[in-house]
């Protein structure tokens, strides 16, 4: 017969053992509700862009909502298309080019959005989509050097491509999402008329053509919005495409800059859900908060880009003086031709291919 202070060891042993498991399963259980109950993770660019989100957007509707936001950054839609084949997402909300959100929700790697939580009815027109929620709008617009052409530069795609007129250096896109449409409008095509001569073989050729016309005297073909954005602030080309906002950064440090939204093309930034969120329900309530219109309001105070909800500027959110350097005030938004995303979607890989090809004759 074993002795009672060995059975009383072992029942000691036992307990404990017990105790450990309950307190081990405690944990895991802690671990893994709050996350799952109050938190969502939201990625963007980083930089500049994303501080600005953070600010007015991100930080402000997490207190609003009560819950956490966790914030990463990531290279574009090509870091989703890898954790939804993997089957292991960790992201909720992913901010976006509106082009690549109407590819990727195409391709099935975003979930749709449930427009009867996420209030959309005084937002621009086209400024949303199933799978993407419109954040903020940009103009693609023509630049340029004020030491070199004065305040009243080139006004038109037809003046960038008129070197006789205006001498002097130019920098161009090195991809396909933008470029083609100004060389169109360049060779006399109507702004409403783009897209249709686009879908045709010897419309994608002839914008490639007319590319081919200007070459020489493209001495830069930026690949980002910081790229195009200094090449402005050291002065090293004279006038050049590029994205509003970044220009109007430049020009307060001092760059020599100005630009028009005559014939600019007008696109927007948009939020989207990841196919397989972990808090899918929780992510499509923190758009719903931010669609309103004193978020968006709140963000053009830090970058001018313009609101998709109309309400900012109905609601007097906005000064005046200020929503008219806006890309989406009416009388600038009337002056622009809007991104045509289902040519995108159908046409890209095509015409992306054409013109690597012409970049590198």
């Amino acid at each position: 017969r074993r002795p009672k202070q060995w059975e009383n060891k072992m029942l000691e042993r036992k307990l404990l053992n017990c105790t450990v498991a309950v307190a081990a399963l405690h944990a895991a259980v802690a671990f893994a509700l709050p996350a799952a109950a109050d938190e969502i993770t939201v990625v963007s660019f980083g930089g500049a862009y994303q501080e600005a989100q953070s600010k007015a957007l991100f930080q402000p509707a997490a207190k609003a909502l009560g819950i956490t936001v966790r914030e990463e950054t990531y290279g574009g839609i090509a870091d989703l298309r890898l954790q939804v084949k993997s089957g292991a997402v960790t992201w909720d909300v992913v901010a976006s080019g509106s082009g690549s959100a109407a590819r990727a929700g195409a391709e099935g790697i975003l979930e749709p959005l449930d427009y009867s939580v996420i209030d959309v009815s005084t937002f621009q027109k086209g400024l949303y989509q199933d799978f993407c929620m419109g954040g903020d709008v940009f103009s693609t617009v023509l630049a340029w050097n004020t030491k070199t052409y004065g305040d009243n530069g080139p006004q038109s795609w037809a003046d960038f491509w008129d070197v006789t007129k205006f001498p002097g250096k130019r920098a161009y896109r090195n991809s396909v999402a933008g470029a083609l449409e100004p060389a169109l409008m360049a060779d006399g095509v109507a702004p409403d008329k783009v897209y249709e001569v686009l879908s045709t073989p010897e419309g994608l050729e002839r914008a490639l053509n007319k590319i081919r016309e200007l070459k020489p005297h493209i001495a830069v073909w930026w690949s980002s919005g910081a790229q195009h954005a200094q090449l402005m602030v050291d002065g090293e080309v004279d006038m050049v495409t590029g994205w509003n906002g970044r220009f109007d950064v430049a020009a307060k440090s001092g760059a020599a800059v100005k630009y028009t939204f005559n014939q600019a093309l007008l696109d927007y930034d948009c939020y989207a859900i990841a196919k397989g969120a972990p808090h899918k329900d929780l992510a499509m309530k923190f758009l719903a908060e931010i669609a309103k219109p004193e978020y968006q309001a709140e963000f053009t105070k830090y970058i001018t880009y313009g609101p998709t909800n109309v309400k900012a500027y109905e609601l007097g959110l906005i000064s005046d003086d200020y929503a008219r350097k806006l890309p989406s005030h009416p009388d600038n938004a009337a002056r622009q031709l809007p991104i045509d995303l289902q040519w995108y979607i159908k046409n890209e890989a095509e015409a992306s291919a054409a013109y690597q090809n012409m970049l590198t004759e």
